[in-house]
Order: structure tokens, then sequence, then C-alpha cells
């Protein structure tokens, strides 16, 4: 599972000790100033491969400014306010539109046992009314552990799905389906998640999936022999969602295009992809970075997530080694070849652009927090996929079809698609080589980012 932020770990070789140790930023309230100055580098904090979000900072009592951050870190950081104005959300709520009559379903190992308090603090601080969070236990959940590493690692993902789902649909319903085996390389932990998945698609509950985990196509037993049936078995899920319309989104890593390797501390020295973002029944979501003020308006054009050249990661992409190019991509078969392509679409992932989100189930993750990645991307286009369910009045299934459409129609000069390119960059990391961001479908960006006001109505009505 991948939520991209930096990791403990990573973030003190990011300059976390310097960030902490700022001098207080002027205008900033006295609280969040004062630990700003104080505050003391935190621990280092494995997290496990297969989660990967990252994080830039520590604790704060509040949420700084895009401006604040930008004085104290050289990086910017967003709340809902700012999101909702970046991907032009407030023309749809105006209209009444969103989400509400939809349901966002996320799923995490182990989940939050904070969740809803923590989801009422980070609605409360921005204005918005906040939601119940209907949590759905599949199998042996067990108790939660607030020093067990991989536990708090999930909480840390499962907050960040919820903020950021709700943050583009706050009048959507959100069920949380929390599982008791941890995702990791390989396939542990996906059966259960696609069990999970899977009953509550034939039971009805459900319009669009958020998964913010995913392991490389090559870690799956069999791989290396060209068997691909370990990974293939576990499909059902999907198409059962495809069956029923229902959405399913997925992460499309973080590591630009060489993902991780299974004991998450060395890459590979090649492109790779991760499924379930390389399915073809799966819409997957690439990060970008977003540049805004402390308005949520646009100071630059929106830009790939690529290595800064100090860990920070990299938007995931790449082709898959397991799928053929589907349908709905012969039209860009020049970029992706016989092979299907990842990711579709992207939304803010950079950690150099991140999001705030709140927490208080444990000592380290007891205040706001700044993250990143493509675990921040996927469940805020979940958010805007909800409200395009909304104005067609009926689940939207793959959507897959309607993206390339609309992004076709982009290319040819359409205007209002809602669908803007992103060119420049590319997600290279770790040393090897990736996909530029090129006018038109790439294999770093998709096929660009959204202006949720323009492309909510038209992808619905493709629907």
């Amino acid at each position: 599972m991948r939520r991209s932020t930096l990791s403990r770990a990573t973030a003190a070789a990011f300059g976390t000790v310097a960030l902490f140790t700022a001098t207080a930023l002027t205008g900033a309230a006295p609280a969040t100033a004062a630990f700003a100055a104080a505050a003391p580098a935190p621990a280092a904090k494995p997290i496990p491969a297969a989660i990967g979000h990252r994080m830039l900072s520590g604790q704060f009592p509040a949420p700084l400014t895009p401006s604040q951050c930008q004085t104290q870190f050289q990086a910017s950081c967003y709340g809902a306010s700012e999101l909702e104005q970046a991907y032009d959300v407030h023309p749809l709520f105006d209209q009444g539109v969103n989400g509400k009559g939809r349901t966002i379903v996320i799923v995490d190992s182990y989940g939050s046992p904070t969740i809803q308090h923590d989801l009422d603090v980070y609605s409360s601080q921005y204005g918005i009314p906040s939601t119940n969070v209907q949590v759905v236990k599949w199998g042996n959940v067990p108790a939660f552990d607030p020093t067990n590493s991989d536990m708090t690692g999930w909480a840390e993902e499962t907050t960040i799905d919820v903020d950021m789902a709700h943050a583009m649909a706050p009048g959507a319903k959100i069920v949380l389906v929390e599982t008791g085996v941890s995702e990791t390389e390989g396939t542990t932990g996906f059966p259960e998640m696609m069990a999970a998945e899977d009953s509550l698609i034939k039971q009805g509950v459900g319009d669009v999936i958020s998964q913010s985990f995913g392991a490389t196509e090559n870690t799956f037993p069999g791989f290396d022999q060209g068997d691909y049936s370990s990974l293939l078995n576990l499909r059902f899920a999907f198409k059962d969602a495809a069956a029923h319309g229902v959405t399913v989104l997925a992460s499309s890593g973080d590591n630009g295009v060489t993902d991780a390797e299974p004991d998450g501390s060395t890459l590979y020295p090649y492109p790779v992809t991760s499924w379930p973002p390389s399915d073809p029944l799966v819409t997957g979501v690439g990060g970008t970075s977003v540049h805004l003020d402390d308005n949520g308006n646009r100071t630059s054009p929106d830009s790939v997530w690529d290595d800064p050249a100090t860990g920070g990661g990299a938007s995931g992409g790449g082709k898959s080694k397991v799928f053929d190019r589907p349908l709905f991509q012969l039209g860009v078969q020049n970029v992706v070849g016989n092979s299907r392509g990842v990711p579709d679409i992207s939304m803010v992932g950079d950690p150099n652009t991140g999001v705030w989100t709140y927490n208080s189930f444990g000592p380290q993750d007891d205040g706001w927090e700044l993250w990143g990645g493509t675990s921040v991307a996927c469940p805020i286009f979940s958010g805007v996929v909800a409200l395009a369910d909304q104005v067609a009045g009926h689940r939207l299934g793959n959507l897959n079809y309607g993206l390339y459409a609309l992004g076709a129609a982009q290319q040819a000069g359409l205007p209002d698609t809602g669908i803007n390119d992103i060119v420049g960059g590319s997600n290279t990391y770790g040393g090897v080589t990736g996909f530029p961001a090129t006018k038109g479908y790439d294999l770093a960006t998709g096929w660009g980012t959204v202006d949720a006001a323009k492309f909510v109505p038209v992808i619905a009505a493709l629907g």
C-alpha cells in the first residue's frame, strides 16, 4: 500500500531537523509559531514497503497556510479549502453537487481507532460538514496497538484517504473497510482486501472504491516464470465491480518507474509497474506537484511529481508486464505499445506540495501532519468521481473509456473537457530513467489532471 508522504526516517534525510528548528513564522498563530520553533525532530519510524506514504514534517497544533509553509519549509501545504479551489469544485457545491447520495468505499488494513473524531476535527477546521464514517471490519481485525509501526502506518493512510475523499465530496457517505492482514509486496493481504471489496459490491454498497495500495507486478509468485495466475486470481472483485457499475481507483505508486523491492530498502534497476493500478478494470491515479497561493489559486501550472534528488519520490507509471493494451488505450498505442499503460489521470501527490491531515491515535501521531503521494491523489479523485455519479444519477462504472474519450477530445482542441494536460518533467527516480510528461497522454501523468466544474458534468454525460 502506498501513502505518498515522506516516512519519518526519510524525512530526516530530507531536512526535517532543520525544518523543525526553523525561525517562527511572521504572522503565524502563537501556538503554531512556538511549536515550530521548539519541537524536536520526530524519531525515525519504519514504514512497511507497501505503505510508502511520505511525510514532510511532524505534528503541529494547527495547520499552516501555503505561504507560511513556503517560508518555513520551502515547500507548500494545503488544506481542504485550497484543494477545493484548486480543483474548482465550488461551482458544483453551489449547485448542490457535493456527493450526496453517493458512497465512497475506502479499503485499508487495520484502519484507525480515532477516524471519526479526526475527520470531525479536520472538517471543523475547514468549515465543511463532517460525515459519519461507517466502519466495516473484514475478518479478524486485531486490536489497535499504537506502538506497532505497521498499524500506525496504516492508520495514517486511513486518515489521508478519508480526509481527502471527504474534502472533495463532503456530502458523500464514506464506508471504511478495515482488514486484519497487512498488505505487502506480493500477495499478502490482497486476498482479504479483494474479498472485502467483493462482499460490499455484491451487497450493492459503494459507487466508487479508492485503493491507496499496490504491489509491484514482479513480486507476485510465478512472475519470473511467466505465470501470472497468483495476480490474475485476485481480480474477482474488479470483475464484479465492472458487472455492477462500480468505479475502481488505485494509486499508481510513489517511486517513479522503479517501484519498491519487497524489503523496501532498494529499488528495481529497471522500469516496473504495480497492481492494481495496472489492471485495465482499474483507473490508475498518478501524482502531480500543485502550486497554489493562500486562496488556492494556481501560481503556475501543475507539473509532474518528479524526484527532487532528495529521495522525495516520484509519480508511479509505466507499462504493465501482465496486461496487454486494453481497447480504451488503442488511441495512445504510440505511447503504450502493446501493454497496458499507467497512470490514467493524476492529482496532487508531491509531498513538497502536500496536504494536511489530523490524527490523534498515538503518541507520534497527535496533531496536524503534512503528507503527499499518490495515496493522496487517489482518494481526492474518488471524491471527484462521487460528484460525477451524483450528476449522472447513477454509477459510472469503469471510468477509463470516458476518460480516454475526453483526453482525445482535449488533444483535438475541443473546449471544456475538464482535462488539463501536464507537460514537462518525468517520473525518473532512483537513477532509473522514467517517462517524460509530454503533450497528450504519457506514462508519468496519464492525460494530466482535471478541473472538476468542467470535468464532472461531461464525464457524467458520457456515463
